[in-house]
């Protein structure tokens, strides 16, 4: 069933447990990522993308999602979410296609300049019952810097800062940069724990983790004992489908050039990718 992002957001943060917010780019990862919260019985949070939406269609994969939810796991937690939005307009866009829930993603910009976009969107959407996440600070992402080159200490959240930026602009939910890192850059050796301490001692709202792909065991529990609620995750998904389809491919045997066969197999591999996801990060048996 679709629920608010907003509603599973508070109630893992109650629960002292995470969520998973799994990025979905077709029919087979969409179906993996809710078969395994099925399978799990732990509420879920899809995202889309401003790239998805452009290459399934918003409306389109919108639906899917839609749909996969409300008729193959009607007793689950779901939420859908627009990841990483960065203008207005695509705020707009994914408002009128009926999404909930939003992200701006205004992280890139001078701090000013985040602030008042930020409050324009949340004006704009909390006046038709929408959820805002914001970013403050910054997640780098492979390619932005040199290996090495990086000064964490300028890029990630300021927890005096990120109490203003809240009270400033009423959003839902925060993102945070602790040393945490897209894709395949190469995070902070060790996350910065005790300025999470003082960002969540701050903003009593849910805080979310970008780049948690390879977030696993205790390294996960940590950071959710001092506040993190949700942990976005794309590159383990893709990483398992694009080699699960490499392999079938290269060792075709009795699959041959079934494409369901190939993406039936991939998909298997994403859903096992976030059902152990969804283990590290507490969430199973709480829908």
């Amino acid at each position: 069933m679709i629920v608010s992002v907003k509603e599973i957001l508070a109630k893992a943060k109650e629960g002292g447990y995470a969520v998973g917010a799994f990025n979905t780019v077709n029919l087979e990862t969409t179906r993996a990522i809710i078969e395994a919260a099925k399978e799990m019985r732990s509420p879920v949070i899809v995202q889309i993308t401003e790239k998805t939406m452009e290459y399934a269609g918003g409306r389109g994969i919108f639906n899917l999602v839609k749909n996969d939810a409300e008729f193959y796991a009607p007793e689950i937690p779901v939420g859908i979410h627009l990841d990483h939005g960065h203008s207005f307009e695509i705020i707009e866009r994914a408002v009128e296609i009926g999404f909930k829930s939003v992200m701006y993603d205004g992280s890139r910009k001078k701090y000013t300049d985040n602030l008042s976009m930020t409050k324009k969107i949340v004006e704009f959407c909390h006046g038709k019952e929408i959820n805002v996440q914001a970013e403050l600070g910054s997640v780098p992402y492979l390619g932005e810097f040199e290996a090495g080159q990086i000064k964490w200490e300028d890029y990630m959240t300021d927890p005096e800062q990120a109490g203003n930026f809240i009270q400033e602009t009423k959003v839902d939910s925060l993102a945070i940069a602790i040393g945490n890192a897209h894709d395949f850059f190469k995070e902070r050796e060790t996350p910065d724990l005790e300025r999470l301490e003082k960002i969540n001692k701050i903003c009593n709202i849910p805080l979310i983790l970008h780049g948690a792909s390879d977030w696993e065991n205790g390294k996960v529990k940590e950071v959710i004992n001092r506040g993190v609620t949700c942990f976005n995750v794309d590159t383990a998904i893709r990483m398992a489908f694009i080699n699960n389809l490499i392999n079938s491919v290269k060792n075709q045997g009795n699959v041959g050039f079934d494409i369901r066969k190939l993406l039936g197999s991939a998909r298997e591999a994403v859903k096992e990718t976030v059902k152990r996801k969804i283990k590290f990060f507490g969430s199973d048996g709480k829908a």
